[in-house]
């Protein structure tokens, strides 16, 4: 006989351990600070730091729509997270009042969540990495499909389908494989890469300076990003950088030759072949030459003709062409994060017929998957440190919960069997936590 019929109990006991890293880094509470309650206070019921913390910890457990509200707010350890005691009878918010936290959010309000969320993840590396050489920027859009008249979704031609564009960046430090979230900001469909970016890269290297007096700056982009604006931001700040460009005449003339030679060894040996070099060139949009590194690649399928790729990386780094192309191929890791953040958090979960709520529920997710992130760096380094959220969530938060509250204290009891009771006792040691 099966009953659903345990009052005091959760099946997402995990969540202790998400709460503990908030905790800990003071994340939910720093955010929340930057939100304004217009409320008549003898009339609520759910504070703003408590609705925040709904929306951040149901996000991370998987339930990233309003309406799961109705599915879990009365679990006894969401309460706990979100500042209730877990025997509270109420249970947290409702939909509806999710629904109005979210679209009474001004432009003002979450302009300054964003920044707070900027400087806060890049105090925390300031503590975790003092001594660190460099520190890598990486910015890139994604595609954020919309669902009917929702305002500034636009036709994006290149993405073929309508859709927002949200801003991501990724923070990394010296050779570490982390990539940091450390920026979140949804824009319109076809807004291009370039707007808004020096005024973010000027922002981003003065708090990286300040925090880490003595470390060296990159700047890694995309070809979206080549515009004359950035490049002069970059020179202006005085930052390393490494930009993809977009192929032209000019730029194909000065790697013909290498290309020549690569094709013709490629054709003889039956087999893909690359070769790297470098060539100066200026724009006539831009105020001066900078070097250009290309590779230029044969590709040799069985059954297919031979096919060539070309790609060119304005940079300032006096790398050779190789080691350059290596570095800059790094930033491809943010598509993994990218895709973490689409599939493990549904970030583009924004279906509200208000900009600005969908905005706010970008810098919902990126808060808890910074969450997560923090989580892992307490992770046993051979065991989860790489895993992705879908995997944490899974192993970690996931596991069946009885809940006793004491005048004293509250004791949460785990199944005895649960597979990954070691890693989690690990986890939980890494913050402080007491288990028995």
């Amino acid at each position: 006989m099966a009953r659903f019929d345990g009052e005091q109990s959760s099946s997402d006991g995990g969540v202790l351990l998400l709460g503990a890293v908030d905790r800990r880094i003071g994340l939910t509470e720093a955010l929340g600070r930057e939100l304004v309650d217009s409320r008549r206070s003898w009339r609520v019921e759910h504070g703003k730091q408590e609705l925040l913390r709904q929306r951040i910890f149901s996000i991370a457990l998987g339930y990233a729509d309003q309406n799961d509200s109705a599915r879990i707010g009365g679990d006894p350890l969401l309460k706990l997270v979100c500042g209730r005691s877990p025997n509270d009878a109420a249970a947290l918010a409702s939909q509806p009042t999710l629904s109005r936290f979210e679209t009474s959010r001004t432009g003002r309000e979450l302009v300054a969540m964003g920044r707070r969320l900027e400087s806060f993840v890049i105090a925390r590396l300031r503590k975790t990495h003092r001594k660190a050489k460099r520190i890598t920027i990486d910015l890139d859009s994604t595609e954020d499909p919309t669902h009917g008249q929702q305002p500034f979704a636009f036709f994006n031609g290149y993405y073929d389908s309508w859709c927002y564009l949200p801003m991501l960046g990724f923070l990394s430090v010296d050779d570490e494989p982390t990539q940091h979230l450390f920026h979140a900001r949804l824009r319109p469909g076809t807004v291009r890469d370039a707007r808004g970016t020096p005024a973010l890269l000027c922002r981003t290297v003065r708090a990286l300076r300040k925090a880490f007096k003595k470390a060296k700056i990159l700047v890694r982009l995309d070809a979206g990003f080549a515009a004359p604006s950035v490049f002069e931001a970059l020179d202006a700040l005085r930052v390393d950088y490494l930009v993809s460009l977009p192929g032209n005449p000019v730029l194909e003339r000065a790697s013909a030759e290498p290309m020549r030679i690569v094709r013709a060894l490629a054709e003889k040996f039956d087999g893909t072949l690359a070769t790297w070099g470098e060539t100066a060139y200026r724009s006539q949009s831009w105020s001066c030459e900078r070097r250009v590194i290309f590779k230029t690649e044969a590709l040799v399928y069985p059954g297919r003709a031979l096919k060539e790729n070309r790609r060119f990386v304005a940079t300032s780094l006096g790398l050779s062409p190789k080691k350059a192309w290596d570095l800059y191929c790094q930033r491809g890791d943010i598509e993994n994060r990218i895709k973490e953040l689409h599939e493990g958090l549904e970030i583009d979960r924004t279906s509200s017929s208000s900009f600005l709520a969908n905005h706010f529920r970008v810098l919902q997710t990126a808060a808890a998957y910074v969450l997560f992130q923090e989580l892992r760096l307490r992770l046993p380094k051979m065991d989860l440190a790489r895993a992705q959220v879908g995997t944490l969530r899974e192993r970690l938060l996931k596991i069946g919960a009885v809940v006793k509250e004491s005048v004293r204290r509250i004791v949460v009891s785990f199944p005895a069997c649960c597979p990954w009771k070691q890693l989690w006792h690990e986890a939980a040691h890494g913050l402080g936590a007491l288990v028995t």
